[in-house]
């Protein structure tokens, strides 16, 4: 199992060679009756997954080798623990991938060219996913959560204490310090003791300590955030909040954060306390453009016509996209000559022109709000999306 992330998402998207099966599953978590359901709903979708591809895909594909490891996961003991509120499952001839999601995901079989990506798109964007930076001096914790969940993240890179910081910085400093240099250091980092790195007479302020310590762990997290928008929340002491923005490179980092000592905090209460903080810059982030949608309709720069949005969308032009959560809009789209055609429910060949357009917005780096139907902001004849073009 991998954990869902932009990144991820954007390899979900990628075009590979098809068939591609997509299922998404609402699941009951360990500790109730129900749980019995899981493997039994599984196999049933699994069954229609299968009648699928002998219906509509080529002649060669060996459909039961191309399941053969979806099978397998119903007698993987593993796989049914520790279960959240939904599986989404992605299988081709060269890929097999899936998640256990803290989202109540609408139960459905897509085989497609592609991978089918809208029911994901609520932990990644509009009221998606938030991470919560736990520090004090002696613990760091990074902390992954949306509206329903969180859960801690181990990272490479990131040093656990400021001891731990701190040892591994004056080493690095040690190994660029050659004799002969005349003070010079041949690292980005001057030794700051005349009498060597770390010694006795060093003249450091703990201010200078601490920030040397927040910017490794700066530099940690760049890996994980560098393509991120979703907010970071700071937990901790008050004091080193102003300390950790002068080493911050973030761009998304709270105003706002969590004052306290976060060590042996349960996760949970800091989940909480977190939400509180997000869900209003969520909450305006939704508002605002949909607030932009309503101002520019007579600009020419919105629509809420399928058949003008998804070649929009696949061109790059799509700033902003709201799309209806659990509704499908089946059919086909040519990009040679932008025809689009539209059927009452899915033939062969056809895919979800909404996921569609929401997976090209993604793509193109807009914005997408999967919402209920009736938050669409121009629902006057009933469309499940709208959209804010760029130009």
């Amino acid at each position: 199992m991998e954990v869902l992330s932009r990144d991820e998402l954007k390899t979900l998207v990628e075009k590979r060679k098809g068939p591609c099966v997509s299922i998404f599953m609402p699941t009951h978590r360990e500790g109730g009756a129900e749980i019995q359901q899981n493997p039994i709903r599984f196999k049933n979708m699994l069954r229609e997954a299968e009648e699928r591809l002998v219906a509509g895909g080529p002649d060669h594909l060996d459909v039961e080798e191309l399941l053969a490891p979806v099978q397998a996961l119903l007698k993987d003991t593993d796989f049914w623990r520790h279960l959240l509120d939904g599986i989404a499952l992605f299988r081709s001839p060269e890929f097999f991938r899936y998640y256990r999601l803290p989202l109540d995901l609408k139960e459905l079989v897509v085989v497609t060219d592609r991978f089918h990506i809208k029911s994901l798109l609520p932990l990644l964007s509009g009221d998606g996913q938030f991470y919560v930076l736990a520090l004090s001096q002696n613990e760091v914790r990074v902390l992954r959560g949306t509206r329903y969940h969180i859960e801690e993240i181990d990272l490479e890179g990131i040093p656990k204490s400021r001891a731990e910081a701190l040892k591994y910085d004056d080493y690095e400093k040690q190994s660029h310090f050659y004799p002969g240099s005349q003070g010079r250091a041949s690292g980005k980092i001057m030794p700051l003791s005349g009498h060597g790195v770390g010694g006795t007479d060093d003249k450091r302020e703990p201010h200078d300590d601490i920030l040397r310590y927040f910017h490794q762990i700066d530099a940690g997290l760049h890996k994980l955030l560098r393509d991120e928008r979703a907010p970071l929340v700071l937990a901790g002491v008050e004091y080193l909040f102003p300390i950790y923005r002068e080493a911050n490179t973030y761009r998304h980092l709270m105003d706002e954060g969590i004052p306290g000592n976060p060590e042996g905090v349960r996760a949970e209460e800091l989940h909480e306390q977190a939400w509180a903080l997000v869900q209003p810059y969520f909450q305006k982030a939704q508002r605002e453009a949909a607030d932009q949608y309503r101002q520019l309709v007579s600009s020419g720069r919105t629509s809420n016509d399928i058949k003008e949005i998804v070649p929009a969308a696949h061109y790059g032009r799509v700033e902003s996209l709201f799309v209806a959560l659990g509704v499908e809009r089946w059919g086909t789209f040519d990009p040679a000559t932008n025809e689009i055609h539209l059927h009452a429910s899915a033939e062969p060949g056809d895919e979800d022109l909404l996921d569609l357009a929401a997976a090209q917005t993604f793509l193109h780096r807009g914005n997408v709000y999967v919402v209920d139907p009736g938050q669409i902001p121009d629902d006057q004849n009933r469309s499940p999306l709208a959209a804010i073009f760029r130009y």
